[in-house]
């Protein structure tokens, strides 16, 4: 199973990807999915980056949960 890194927006930023947009929390999706490993919904425009980057500054704040089920995936 390959995983991806998918931002969730705060609720009134601008939209995805519009160069103004702010990550508020980074979760963690099966590639091309938009419902992260916690089941939260994501939008589907939202930036995404390689699973590399769980644990480190490129993916601060990280959903806690969806590391716990990260793990469990033997990642």
């Amino acid at each position: 199973m390959e995983f991806e890194l998918r931002a969730e927006y705060a609720g009134d930023t601008p939209p995805p990807r519009s160069g103004e947009a702010r990550d508020t929390t980074w979760h963690m999706t099966e590639t091309g999915e938009v419902r992260a490993l916690c089941g939260r919904d994501l939008d589907p425009a939202a930036e995404t980056r390689p699973p590399e980057a769980w644990g480190t500054d490129a993916a601060e704040p990280f959903c806690r949960s969806c590391g716990a089920q990260y793990l469990r995936q033997g990642q």
